[in-house]
């Protein structure tokens, strides 16, 4: 694993959770929105939602340009550290609770990504 292909997972990873965010901002601006069709018809023009999925998508042409460099073995779970980011995301943006067991979680995550993204030939 270069560097490089290891920036351009980890740009894919801080796009992802960034249209989570997005999402989770856009759930939060509407009262009730899987109430009716109409709210959530209104949930998906709303201007969060509407650029998360814009950041999905450019996520998803990035991964694929990821995959013709990286293996998928190898890639995939260098991805995984956007349960660390959405964790500590969450904590900051959100207010969300951060207790020991998520923060041992993230760190056997970290410890996981080091073993397969660091070692591999490729």
């Amino acid at each position: 694993m270069n560097i490089a292909n290891f920036l351009l997972i980890l740009a894919n990873t801080l796009t992802l959770v960034c249209g989570q965010f997005l999402w989770k901002f856009g759930l939060e601006s509407k009262p009730q929105p899987f109430k009716s069709l109409h709210s959530i018809i209104n949930l998906f023009l709303s201007p969060y939602v509407i650029s998360g999925l814009a950041l999905y998508g450019l996520a998803t042409v990035l991964w694929l340009f990821i995959l013709t460099r990286v293996p998928l073995s190898v890639a995939y779970p260098i991805q995984s550290m956007a349960y660390i980011l959405a964790v500590f995301g969450a904590f900051f943006v959100f207010g969300e609770s951060l207790t020991l067991y998520k923060v041992l979680g993230c760190l056997f995550i970290m410890i996981g990504v080091s073993f397969i993204g660091f070692t591999s030939t490729n």
